[in-house]
């Protein structure tokens, strides 16, 4: 470890200063009616979660908006989609059931973050109605939040995300990506992309 490493709050603090009081007052401990809002109106969320090991794992989940339910000012519940059935958020919650959201409105650069407290449930009453691309949800997250706060703009004003006039005109091409990293051509790769989301949401 080289002399440049940070390794202390102590040394944290030399380069930060405490945040202002209007940063911490902003945390409150429930869903009110503005993040009730804010919620129904995502159609994207950002999950992170870590094992008993620490590895962290931060899964998209999407859906129409208010695919994610506000059960109460407590209680969140999303659905979970088959996906890739890799199960890694998913086995994390087992081992450790502390998690962080992060949900996101197109065109709007405040993002609203939730940490709190996971669990899964089977239960028929909660998952009547969720729908994981258009077909009955096998299981549900249910997240008491703890922690609730809007954050600012910043990163997304910089990074310009909304702003069609800076969006690359060439994408990388992920069926190259994922046929190289999986060891097969890259038609072999498109094809099972498109059957995959195709048949497979």
């Amino acid at each position: 470890m080289d002399d440049a490493s940070v390794t202390t709050n102590e040394q944290l603090r030399e380069l930060y200063p405490p945040p202002g009081q209007g940063a911490v007052d902003k945390e409150i401990d429930h869903l009110d009616d503005h993040c009730r809002r804010f919620i129904a109106l995502s159609p994207f969320a950002v999950l992170c979660t870590a094992a008993a090991d620490g590895r962290c794992d931060a899964s998209p989940k999407g859906g129409p908006p208010g695919f994610v339910r506000v059960l109460d000012e407590h209680r969140l519940l999303i659905g979970d989609a088959t996906g890739n059935r890799r199960l890694d958020g998913l086995q994390n919650i087992l081992q450790n059931p502390r998690a962080g959201l992060l949900f996101l409105i197109p065109g709007m650069g405040e993002t609203l973050r939730v940490n709190g407290r996971i669990e899964l449930t089977r239960d028929e009453a909660l998952l009547d109605g969720l729908q994981t691309g258009g077909k009955p949800a096998k299981l549900a997250l249910i997240v008491h939040a703890e922690e609730v706060y809007l954050h600012c703009a910043k990163a997304l004003i910089r990074s310009q995300l909304w702003d069609p006039s800076t969006w690359p005109e060439e994408l990388p091409s992920a069926a190259e990506i994922l046929g190289a990293h999986k060891g097969i051509d890259t038609e072999t790769s498109a094809a099972s992309l498109a059957e995959s989301y195709a048949t497979r949401l």
